[in-house]
């Protein structure tokens, strides 16, 4: 068959595609590569889906009406504020498309979340990375001077996917001072349960007081739900509205509302597992320290290790021998985590490699 006539976007030739973390038979290889959740799903959770599984022949309620209303109490806002989508990267999208014209500029980190400039680029917008600092933090000054009279969106990761680090409250609140009311500053919270830190952000109280904010969270990650995709953004009711209108019709499915349902009910057993995985990365990270590894203060469940060259030669060697990091060419690896035993097996592969 010759290759189609029909020409594609510049934008779309031009992007790097999405990479996912590696996959493996879970029976031979502990994977590391996705930040997921290494508990399955609580029984509760499991039962209810498996009761709703009878319903596969209708479609799902198209706002998610019960699932918002529930987190809209969670957040102590109003229905109209909270918009459900598939995935909190989806919802992403769709603030994007409901807030920028092609020339738009998107300010954000980097490196941070690989879908942003993805995302905006196939919107038509610029984007506009800003370096981390050296030990893996978001540069907020250097991100409020990069905001021109071009900018619409601001995106800020905390805690940053890759390297782990959290903003606290008071930097956040430096930096909304610092940028003007007419640009969006999305704060995407996908880590948000396992941060500990000394000044977390409030959320609630940014909302409250800046009304150019969305936050973002998901039930991928602390919640277990990765294979569902549900997540939803958090906002003033009139840019819910406007994210809403670009979203996909029934965007959230059936199965994903109800386990979501189930899972906000089951909080506190939740809750109970992002203890045991903040106890785990505490483990990991004060390990690898002793090692000799320089790593970035995480937030998330997920560790930082900064293999530069050595990268891609090191994440090969680690899949070899059953453990799948995620690898960033050049600069280092993201190695989520994952039961004791894959934690063990990872410093095992670690102290072989010596400190960075």
């Amino acid at each position: 068959m010759t290759s189609p006539q029909v020409p594609q976007r510049p934008a779309v030739q031009s992007l790097p595609a999405y990479v996912p973390g590696a996959r493996a038979d879970l029976g031979r290889a502990h994977k590391l590569s996705s930040n997921e959740n290494p508990f399955p799903p609580l029984p509760s959770v499991r039962d209810a889906v498996a009761r709703a599984a009878g319903a596969l022949n209708r479609y799902p309620d198209m706002f998610a009406t019960e699932l918002v209303e529930a987190l809209a109490a969670k957040h102590h806002v109003e229905a109209g504020s909270i918009v459900a989508g598939c995935g909190s990267v989806a919802v992403l999208g769709h603030v994007l498309q409901g807030f920028c014209d092609a020339g738009d500029e998107v300010v954000h980190a980097w490196r941070s979340f690989e879908a942003y400039p993805i995302l905006v680029q196939l919107q038509g917008a610029v984007s506009v990375p800003v370096p981390l600092t050296v030990d893996g933090r978001h540069d907020l000054p250097a991100m409020a001077a990069a905001v021109t009279e071009r900018t619409r969106v601001m995106l800020v990761c905390s805690p940053n996917n890759p390297t782990g680090p959290a903003i606290g409250h008071a930097e956040l609140l430096e930096l909304l001072a610092a940028v003007p009311e007419r640009v969006l500053v999305v704060l995407d919270e996908a880590y948000v349960e396992f941060v500990r830190s000394e000044d977390p952000i409030d959320s609630e109280q940014v909302l409250a007081a800046h009304p150019n904010v969305v936050v973002l969270r998901t039930f991928s990650k602390a919640y277990g739900l990765a294979a569902l995709r549900v997540g939803y953004a958090v906002t003033h009711p009139d840019l819910a509205r406007a994210v809403r209108t670009a979203s996909t019709p029934f965007g959230v499915n059936h199965l994903a509302q109800v386990a979501a349902m189930a899972s906000l009910e089951a909080e506190g057993e939740l809750a109970e597992r992002v203890e045991a995985v903040v106890a785990e990365r505490e483990r990991v990270a004060e390990r690898l320290r002793a090692q000799g590894w320089g790593l970035p203060e995480s937030q998330a469940n997920f560790v930082w290790l900064p293999t530069a060259d050595r990268t891609v030669d090191l994440a090969s060697a680690a899949a070899r021998q059953g453990v799948l990091v995620r690898p960033f060419a050049g600069e280092g690896m993201r190695i989520s985590i994952g039961e004791a035993a894959a934690n063990d097996r990872v410093l095992e592969l670690t102290r072989a490699w010596g400190g960075a």
